[in-house]
């Protein structure tokens, strides 16, 4: 018999980890807005006073990726004064051949 461990975590709201979530969510819901067949792997990590916002976009959406995390803390209660390091790369060919293109497909994991 194999011995392994199991471990998860549950964060409430006002979490930084919900609030990247929220980040990333906002960007994909604009980046949809504009290209229904985008795919985008696009995560945020927050920490001190930088919005880190990296990934991959397969998109032709014209993204303002800074402006939209700065709203999503602004409109929960935070400060607009906050750095973004911006490292979103054009998807992958071999990625965005293999990504379904069914109805409701919008990233890396077919969500």
């Amino acid at each position: 018999m194999s011995k392994y461990y199991f471990s998860s975590e549950s964060v409430t709201s006002g979490h930084p980890d919900k609030i990247c979530d929220l980040i990333a969510d906002s960007i994909l819901d604009a980046a949809l807005a504009q290209d229904p067949k985008a795919h985008m792997a696009v995560e945020a990590t927050i920490k001190d006073d930088t919005i880190f916002i990296y990934g991959e976009a397969g998109t032709t959406a014209v993204i303002d990726y800074a402006a939209i995390a700065k709203k999503v803390l602004k409109d929960i209660g935070y400060p607009e004064e906050y750095n973004v390091i911006l490292k979103v790369n054009k998807q992958s060919a071999e990625i965005n051949s293999a990504v379904g293109h069914q109805e409701y497909s919008a990233g890396d994991q077919g969500i």
